[in-house]
C-alpha cells in the first residue's frame, strides 16, 4: 500500500503559473481596468459638465451696445448678467455739473473722470446700492431727483449726472461695470 501512495511521475504539464497563464491574467486585468476607467468616465463626465455655466449665462457674460442711435441727453437700458445697465449720452451741461461738484460734499467721493472712459458717455449698473431697486431717470419723463441723475422712489436716494449718491439712504455710488470701447460707436460691457 505504501507503493500506491507514493508519488508517481506524471508527464510535464507545464507550470500553472508560468508565462502562458501570466499573459492571460495580465490581459484580463488590462481589460477589466479599461472597462472600469470608461465606466468612471461615463459617470463623472455629466457631473463635471453640469458645473459649467449654462449657455444663456455665457451669452450674457458680455453685451455689445451700439451708441450711434442714442441722442444727446438720452439714455438706454441694456441687460447684462441679469442686471440693468444704464448708458447715458450726457449733455455738456450734465458733464459740467458733474465736474463742478466738490468731492468733500460726496458721501462716496469719486471724481467724474474716474467714472467715465470717454466723454460724454456714462455707463453704470442701474441698481440702487441701498436695497437693489432700479432707480428712475432713464426716460425723459422720469423724475431724475434733485441732482439731475437718477431717483430711487422706494427710499428716496438721489444720484447726480455721474451716478454718484448725493442724498438718501444709499451708501455708495451706482457701480461702474467693466466695459471697453470697441469703436467710437460701440462698447462691450463685461
Amino acid at each position: 500500500m505504501a507503493d500506491t501512495l507514493a508519488p508517481t511521475s506524471s508527464p510535464d504539464m507545464g507550470d500553472p503559473h508560468g508565462p502562458e497563464q501570466g499573459t492571460k491574467r495580465d490581459f484580463l486585468k488590462l481589460v477589466t481596468g479599461s472597462f472600469a476607467a470608461v465606466g468612471v468616465g461615463a459617470i463623472a463626465w455629466p457631473f463635471i459638465a453640469s458645473m459649467n455655466p449654462a449657455k444663456d449665462v455665457l451669452a450674457l457674460a458680455s453685451t455689445d451696445v451700439t451708441l450711434d442711435h442714442i441722442a444727446e441727453g438720452q439714455a438706454v437700458t441694456v441687460m447684462w448678467r441679469g442686471k440693468p445697465v444704464f448708458v447715458r449720452h450726457r449733455t455738456a451741461q450734465e458733464i459740467q455739473e458733474a465736474k463742478a461738484v466738490p468731492l468733500g460734499e460726496l458721501r462716496d467721493p469719486a471724481p467724474d473722470q474716474e467714472r467715465v472712459q470717454r466723454e460724454p458717455w456714462l455707463v453704470v449698473v442701474g441698481v440702487c446700492t441701498h436695497l437693489g431697486c432700479v432707480p428712475l431717470g432713464q426716460k425723459t419723463t422720469d423724475p431724475r431727483g434733485d441732482f439731475g441723475g437718477w431717483f430711487c422712489p422706494c427710499h428716496g436716494s438721489h444720484y447726480d449726472t455721474a451716478g454718484r449718491i448725493r442724498r438718501g439712504p444709499a451708501p455708495t455710488n451706482l457701480a461702474v461695470p467693466e466695459y471697453e470701447f470697441r469703436s467710437d460707436t460701440q462698447i462691450r460691457i463685461g
